[in-house]
């Protein structure tokens, strides 16, 4: 199998295009509900921090609009050997580092290896197929221990990102993790290739980018991207008050808006409300062992019992209740519709059903006025709410449902060690690949399939199988297997997508969040 991209003739068509009017400068205000702590693409692992390393830096292919597919990047031409075990890539000429020095393959190299370090990045074990990489001129050529069909979709994420290798030795510093740092307080431009470079920054307060003046993509007019002379970062963690900010006119974009005031902001005629696709999806892990962590027996264990609990659980009621219709149940039990992969099983997602989740628990022999614990983040609106609801909704069942309250390192905790009955959780996609978010919530050697406890033997051997098939048609019938399987099992409450609501005000053009979260300044514009 031959594949091979070249984008050199997409771009020379662009730069072909007439050139026309087309908004340029200013700065975009933009309220944050979090602050980044250090934008680096190997060691950013808070949402904070990783949404943010696409604007400072650039991946050797990037992810197709819809997320399902990958396209050039730094590198203008790429292929796979018919064995799958050889990558082989183009470097664009000419590609200058955001201080005008140039960009080779000795800064992919580098880049790369620092990414597959695991005593240095915790995403190390997402490049872990590769055996070594290597650099002649602009020929990037990556050897695979195994085939690996993960590989182009990581060669698009964050942690791949390219950085200078110039710029890490010049670095003051003993340690990577010291110049990483140094290089992140200088604030001033070198390290990255992305449209913009990091030009200020106060911990927890605000941060600034400013326009790459070297970016090596074109913008509509044929002229280099981004179209911003800026973008302005006020940190604002309470909603509230971001909410305030931006419809009094202090700044331009507020993220993270809650849903009980999408409405609201949607009837504003100065707010454009958006609610972009997003591959975030909440659900609950049921512990599924045997026995609970005092030894008891585990009534959660037969999945009958957990079944009946999807059936009684009104995600339409929950929608409603806590995202005010902001969202969908979701439609396949292991990802979010917006996966490469993901099957649409609405029919064997649990509708609505009290009589099934009745006859379910009747036939699991369940005994009337069962305890079971719902452990909830403390100080969290959300997770009380759905706390109310599942109480009221369960109790026909003859469960009494008692709530746990506690913060999120404690939850964390118990999750690792199984003392749970049922938790909330949620999760969002990191890469373009089913895999990550699969093996995550149900193969088994990661983390007890979310700590639940629950193992498939069928499940694993599917999963590990996929870890190697370069057959696209065969590994998505691999994962739609796999779906099956855990939608049978039900070792998870499961529950709703939320999109990503972002609210702009009337002269934003342009911004995107992608559904993988990442915030995109790349064409926006604002009229002043």
């Amino acid at each position: 199998m031959k594949l091979r991209t070249v984008l050199g003739l997409t771009v020379a068509a662009t730069l072909a295009m007439p050139a026309f009017a087309q908004e340029r400068g200013g700065t975009l205000n933009f309220a944050r509900y979090d602050g980044s702590r250090l934008i680096d693409p190997i060691y950013a692992d808070r949402n904070p921090d990783i949404w943010m390393v696409g604007s400072l830096f650039d991946t050797l292919l990037r992810s197709s609009p819809d997320g399902n597919s990958v396209e050039p990047g730094l590198a203008e031409e790429y292929s796979v050997s018919d064995d799958g075990k050889t990558v082989t890539l183009t470097l664009r000429e000419g590609i200058l580092f955001a201080d005008g020095s140039p960009m080779s393959g000795e800064d992919v190299v580098f880049s790369l290896d620092r990414a597959r370090n695991p005593d240095l990045s915790p995403w190390a074990g997402l490049l872990g197929s590769i055996d070594s990489v290597s650099a002649d001129g602009n020929a990037i050529t990556i050897a695979l221990k195994d085939p690996d069909p993960t590989l182009l979709s990581m060669l698009a994420t964050f942690n791949t990102a390219i950085v200078s290798k110039a710029a890490f030795d010049a670095a003051a510093g003993e340690t990577d993790q010291d110049k990483s740092a140094a290089i992140f307080a200088s604030t001033s431009a070198g390290v990255g290739s992305g449209p913009f470079y990091l030009c200020g920054f106060e911990q927890g307060a605000s941060m600034d980018f400013c326009a790459n003046e070297n970016y090596w993509r074109m913008g509509a007019d044929g002229k280099p991207l981004p179209y911003l002379d800026g973008v302005h970062f006020e940190i604002i963690p309470d909603d509230a008050t971001r909410i305030l900010s931006l419809q009094a006119g202090e700044v331009d974009a507020a993220e993270f808006i809650p849903f009980s005031r999408v409405a609201e902001l949607e009837g504003d005629p100065n707010i454009h409300m958006h609610l972009y696709p997003s591959t975030r999806i909440i659900y609950s892990p049921i512990n599924s062992r045997d026995t609970r962590y005092d030894g008891s027996p585990n009534p959660l264990a037969d999945a009958r019992v957990r079944q009946a609990l999807n059936y009684a659980t009104d995600k339409n009621a929950l929608i409603g209740v806590v995202l005010h219709g902001a969202g969908k149940p979701m439609s396949s039990p292991l990802m979010a519709a917006a996966t490469q992969y993901s099957a649409d099983l609405s029919d064997r997602m649990y509708a609505y059903d009290l009589e099934k989740a009745k006859a379910l628990v009747a036939e699991a022999g369940l005994e009337p006025n069962t305890k079971v614990t719902l452990t909830t983040l403390a100080g969290s609106a959300d997770d009380a709410t759905i706390f109310a609801a599942l109480q009221q909704m369960w109790a026909p069942l003859g469960i009494a449902l008692e709530v746990e309250q506690v913060d999120g390192a404690t939850r964390g905790a118990k999750n690792r060690s199984g003392e749970f009955d049922i938790h909330t959780y949620g999760w969002v996609n990191d890469v373009n690949d089913p895999s990550q978010v699969v093996g995550w919530l149900g193969y088994s050697p990661t983390r007890s399939a979310v700590g639940t406890g629950w193992e498939s033997a069928e499940f694993n051997e599917l999963f590990e199988a996929a870890a190697t098939e370069m057959d696209p048609e065969v590994r998505k019938g691999q994962f739609a297997r796999m779906q099956e399987i855990y939608a049978e099992a039900s070792p998870l409450l499961f529950m709703y997508e939320t999109p990503f609501a972002v609210a702009l005000g009337t002269a934003v053009e342009g911004y995107v969040q992608t559904p993988l979260g990442n915030n995109i300044f790349d064409e926006a514009t604002v009229s002043r």
